[in-house]
């Protein structure tokens, strides 16, 4: 067995260090890349130099002496009881939710979030799903399933519902720091469990609760930190399923855990529930512990059965999530043409992987090191493993091959999607001190590589922690404004509020009010010249063409992708390209001013519900239909006063009278 314990180590470490370390995606032409590798990498060599020049320093001018010792640390360390994680689970939670307010405003600010807090108020309004509206195009969003006449969010109904929690009581910000502090409770309760030394188990608890990537993580709206919290339970349900002492209920609880993740997000808790099963089978089969397996298919079958229950009712389909209605089966893991962008290869798999995990290095802890180096190390320096330890590792695995499978690319406040490691890597960055002990002794090498760490985490603390809380509370300023206190206070009450998109997510609007779909409409959007895109689709109205018609005649647009030039300075939008040299006629022109004067985004009004009004996509011409169906509101627009980034919103008032006669005249 410590043949196995030292290969699976060492292949851990290997693949820490290959993918985690070297720049692969950079050495591969053609596919992703990470131009910012060299600049990161010098800092954190900088940064890891002068902590290891402090720590070997120290260990020089102490080789004859002890190290200072707190008095009484290691009996309270011993007998330390749950009331010190009761009062971290404690400060965990004030820390989370002061990130909350303070840094994200207490707003959703991803589109994920946004959609997801949009379902989780259908819930508590006690509907799947809402009725389409005469003119959905309007009002539909990104990642908003309409199918049926029935509209709702494309995400499996997990998350939603415990954000549903957070709607219940008017405070849907607190849902991250409440499930990110129950985290940090079924942690430390799980490696108490799983690592004897106390020491260990103490760092490890500390290093999940306060890491800067949990912390910022658990202080928003997205649903890793739900996802986590589950698997940590099923974590802990699984660590007393297998002992000679498990009952019933400890299969139960490790099924139910693992089942709640997977209404939220399948694939972690398919990585976690896999060899959870499998452990508990061969279990069931030498020792005949046959309850607690059937309890732990028990408690997994029934969230997953309500999972599927909420699928057909919505999709159509139990196996059928929204987000597969909306993006079709290319959405789905495995190699194959995606969405939108490249197709899925192995190769783009591995440079995924390759991006996920260097950006770990910075985003897992902010010290002035790699992140991975203690783990790394640890790992490198273990030669026998516990049950628990192949089992995490092996979940491990399993998630990140889930996610070289996978086709997008999940960057947002670090590489989220391997958030579920954090469990295993702050137990092994925790380890490494005494794994230096084990090999060593209370030695120079002990005493340079604890001092050093200690220097990684306060130089971080001093230079890159400052700089991503300022990065953080300065983004995203168009989605911080919250529209419910702008319309009170400039008086807008019952009113039609046409909203100011970009022209680019005009035109996609557009594509899907002819039914075409939102795969096709990405493609046609990233190929197609905007002008030649608004012409054909404004043909396309006039002649009522819709679906499988409207798709092939925009399909020779793509052939304007080898023309097109990005020309911010002229559309005032990245994600709007230009044909160089190409003259455009005064409507086309006209739409750029409009975008170069300032434009918001109409999703994260799906979540305004103050002062009564309607908050519609303004579709210019268009805007007629939407204008039929509310006639007696007042009407206003809804943008910036100027191009500027960060410039708020402002309602002006229009006439009805005024919007038909321009429209009639073609301005």
């Amino acid at each position: 067995m410590e043949r196995l314990d030292r290969a699976l180590t060492a292949a851990a470490a290997l693949l820490l260090v290959a993918l985690g370390c070297l720049p692969l995606a950079n050495w591969i032409p053609g596919g992703l890349s990470a131009p910012w590798y060299s600049a990161v990498a010098g800092d954190l060599l900088n940064g890891s130099a002068i902590a290891l020049g402090l720590g070997v320093v120290v260990a020089i001018l102490t080789r004859h002496r002890q190290l200072p010792r707190l008095p009484g640390l290691k009996e309270w360390m011993a007998s330390a009881g749950p009331e010190w994680l009761a009062a971290l689970g404690l400060l965990a939670f004030a820390l989370y939710a002061l990130v909350a307010r303070a840094i994200f405003s207490g707003r959703p600010l991803l589109i994920d979030e946004i959609v997801q807090v949009f379902q989780a108020r259908i819930l508590t309004a006690g509907h799947l799903t809402l009725p389409a509206a005469a003119h959905q195009e309007f009002f539909s969003s990104f990642h908003v399933v309409e199918q049926g006449g029935r509209v709702y969010g494309q995400f499996p109904i997990g998350g939603p519902a415990m954000l549903a929690l957070g709607t219940l009581v008017g405070a849907e910000w607190l849902v991250g720091p409440v499930f990110g502090a129950l985290s940090v409770l079924g942690f430390g309760a799980l490696v108490r469990r799983i690592e004897p030394r106390r020491g260990v188990a103490l760092g490890a608890t500390l290093l999940f609760a306060l890491a800067p990537f949990a912390v910022f993580m658990a202080g928003s709206h997205m649903n890793h930190v739900t996802t986590l919290c589950w698997l940590v339970l099923g974590c802990w349900g699984l660590s007393r399923a297998v002992t000679d002492e498990a009952r019933w209920r400890d299969g139960l609880l490790t099924g139910l855990g693992f089942g709640l993740a997977a209404t939220i997000r399948p694939a972690d808790a398919l990585a976690f529930a896999v060899p959870a099963g499998i452990w508990l089978l061969v279990r069931a089969i030498r020792r005949r512990r046959v309850a607690v397996l059937l309890a732990s298919g028990l408690g997994i079958a029934l969230p997953v059965l309500l999972l599927a229950w909420v699928n057909w009712k919505t999709t159509g389909a139990p196996l059928r999530f929204g987000y597969t209605v909306l993006w079709g089966r290319a959405h789905d893991l495995g190699f194959h043409a995606t969405p939108w962008g490249p197709v899925h290869t192995p190769v783009r798999g591995l440079e995924l992987l390759n991006l996920y995990l260097l950006r770990l290095q910075s985003y897992l802890y902010e010290a002035a090191g790699p992140a991975l180096l203690p783990a790394t190390a640890a790992l490198a320096l273990t030669r026998r493993l516990r049950p628990f330890d192949r089992y995490l590792l092996a979940a491990s695995a399993l998630l990140l091959a889930a996610y070289f499978a996978y086709w997008h690319d999940g960057f947002y406040l670090g590489p989220r999607f391997l958030y579920p490691l954090l469990p295993v890597l702050a137990l092994w960055t925790a380890r490494l001190p005494a794994a230096i002990r084990e090999r060593t002794g209370h030695g120079a090498v002990l005493r340079a590589t604890t001092v050093a760490l200690a220097a990684a985490v306060l130089l971080g603390m001093a230079t890159a922690l400052p700089t991503r809380v300022r990065q953080y509370r300065g983004g995203l300023l168009s989605l911080r404004w919250d529209p419910n206190r702008a319309a009170a206070a400039a008086g807008v009450r019952g009113a039609l509020v046409l909203v100011r998109e970009s022209w680019g997510a005009e035109l996609i609007a557009r594509m899907w009010a002819l039914d075409v779909s939102r795969p096709d409409a990405e493609a046609l959007y990233r190929a197609a010249d905007p002008c030649r895109l608004e012409l054909a689709l404004s043909e396309l109205e006039q002649r009522s063409a819709r679906g499988a018609v409207a798709v092939a005649a925009l399909a020779p647009l793509r052939a304007d992708s080898a023309r097109l030039v990005k020309a911010e300075e002229i559309t005032g939008d990245p994600s709007l390209r230009l044909t160089r040299g190409m003259r455009y006629p005064a409507s086309c022109l006209r739409k750029l001013e409009e975008n170069r004067a300032g434009f918001t985004l109409f999703a994260p009004l799906l979540l305004a519900r103050g002062g009564g009004n309607v908050y519609a996509r303004d579709l210019g011409a268009r805007d007629s239909l939407v204008l039929r169906d509310f006639p007696e509101r007042p009407v206003y627009l809804l943008r910036p006063a100027s191009g500027r980034v960060g410039a708020e919103p402002q309602f002006s008032r229009l006439e009805r009278d005024s919007l038909l006669a321009a429209w009639r005249a073609g301005r």
